[in-house]
């Protein structure tokens, strides 16, 4: 495999996280993945996996990202310790083709609010990794890559951000703010 992720740090630490990141680290040991990295970890998690054996082989925290929730300080928080960012739910589950700001945006480049969407999280560094089934979709995700904002543009998105959280089971977290 080339990336697995601990999908979600275990609840209340029941699984100490030096165990799990251990059992990553032996996979990537043993040749079973090439890279390993852990998901929806929050900045004092994260500090810890990266603190214990094997932490180190960490590549990326993959955490909810769009223009709605952009996650700043986590985001900020992975880039200065050196670990790459993933977002997922780049699109709010379809929320983004209904903001008007977006819309205006998609208007003048002639493009989709997803695509200006996913153009913004691309140019924060962050690894965008959207969701389709249709070949259609799947290809303008692509294009979107090619998507070029002006700084007024992603001005307009990031005061689009309002901590709007989509994938908050009962067993996440205490999130960062």
């Amino acid at each position: 495999m080339d990336l697995v992720l601990l999908h979600w740090p275990s609840p209340d630490n029941e699984v100490p996280v030096a165990e799990s990141i251990g059992a990553l680290a032996e996979a990537k040991s043993r040749g079973l993945t090439r890279n390993i990295g852990v998901s929806n970890f929050t900045m004092a998690q994260l500090d810890e996996a990266l603190e214990v054996e094997g932490g180190d082989q960490l590549i990326t925290n993959q955490i909810e990202v769009h223009p709605f929730l952009a996650n700043k300080a986590l985001v900020n928080h992975c880039n200065e310790r050196g670990v790459r960012v993933t977002g997922y739910m780049p699109l709010a589950v379809g929320k983004v083709m209904e903001d008007d700001t977006l819309k205006q945006i998609a208007d003048k480049h002639d493009v989709t609010p997803a695509q200006v969407a996913l153009a913004w999280v691309a140019a924060r560094n962050i690894v965008v990794i959207p969701s389709s089934t249709k070949r259609a979709h799947q290809q303008s995700n692509l294009d979107a890559m090619n998507l070029s904002l002006s700084d007024d543009e992603v001005k307009r998105i990031n005061a689009l951000d309002r901590g709007e959280r989509i994938a908050n089971p009962s067993f996440a977290p205490v999130w960062d703010e």
